[in-house]
């Protein structure tokens, strides 16, 4: 376990006996938590989905999800939706964080406690919990740069414009930036979606036959861009964010192109989202920004790391 694993899992652990103190001076049946997400066809936030449902179990709050599909005009009405309802809290896990702004205005004049989650959103938050997304693609892209002696094309498999993805691109140029031998000579957006990325990739080497490497902003989106690699026959090292586990696999097994990820913590992530939303609902001051570490994952440390 990595010293930033165990300083998140001891605030998790301290968000979780702050919540079990508090319960008391809450009628916690009358607790109602919305969380709208981006999407939940990703392993990354159905572990998020899971421990939130576990952690408001925990108090007898009642939970209400829903999943945009990354359409930001779902999202905002699923938002009014949850505010009519009479939610207390609302976790906000935005599929554009600029567009959702007027869902956390409504939210805000509804007097509803908004917190971010993995992503930022534009307007009067009450926090935002998230990793710190620059780290995870300066990490990745310098790890690449290393393992291509500084020498090489690399290419970008791009993502929605949420703050995580732009930061884990600005994050991955400036790494690259430090090596002179290097140049990205691509950046295109899969969407972070398997099959989309897949073929964006297969574009991108047929465009780029001398790519040597490639950063993609999720693993979902990596494992579709090593289908295309591995279908193409080219020698493209890949790195990329989020820790999921099928792409962890991959690189614990020793895939000779998939060599490493920059895993984030989505369990911890959405405890302390909600820990930080029951603080302020009753009555304390809270952080505007609460930023979780990353850690890079590669062959030798894989086979242990698990969300």
């Amino acid at each position: 376990m990595s010293t930033s694993k165990k300083t998140m899992c001891s605030i998790a652990a301290g968000v979780g006996l702050a919540v079990a103190s508090m319960s008391s001076a809450y009628a916690a049946d009358t607790l109602k938590i919305g969380m709208s997400f981006q999407e939940l066809n990703n392993e990354y936030f159905v572990v998020m989905k899971e421990a939130l449902e576990e952690a408001a179990d925990s108090i007898g709050a009642e939970v209400i999800i829903t999943d945009a599909h990354h359409d930001v005009s779902k999202q905002i009405n699923d938002v009014e939706d949850m505010i009519q309802r009479g939610v207390d809290i609302i976790l906000l896990n935005p599929t554009d964080s600029v567009s959702i702004e007027s869902a956390v205005l409504t939210a805000h004049e509804a007097g509803v406690v908004t917190v971010a989650v993995d992503a930022q959103a534009q307007g009067p938050l009450d926090s935002f919990v998230g990793s710190k997304n620059y780290d995870a693609g300066y990490m990745a892209c310098q790890y690449l740069g290393k393992n291509l002696n500084g020498k090489g094309d690399v290419a970008i498999l791009d993502g929605i414009p949420v703050v995580p993805i732009l930061e884990r691109v600005r994050g991955c140029k400036d790494a690259i930036a430090e090596f002179p031998g290097m140049k990205i000579v691509a950046v295109q957006n899969g969407k972070q979606e398997r099959s989309l990325s897949m073929t964006v990739t297969e574009n991108m080497l047929q465009a780029n036959p001398n790519l040597a490497g490639l950063f993609s902003v999720n693993d979902t989106g990596a494992l579709g861009a090593l289908t295309a690699i591995e279908s193409n026959g080219s020698d493209v090292k890949l790195v990329s964010v989020d820790g999921n586990p099928e792409a962890v696999k991959t690189i614990a097994d020793g895939n000779e192109h998939f060599i490493a990820t920059s895993a984030q913590y989505p369990r911890d992530q959405v405890r302390l989202g909600l820990g930080i939303a029951l603080a302020k609902l009753w009555g304390s001051n809270v952080p505007k920004t609460v930023p979780v570490d990353v850690d890079l994952i590669d062959r030798e440390n894989a086979a242990d790391f698990h969300w």
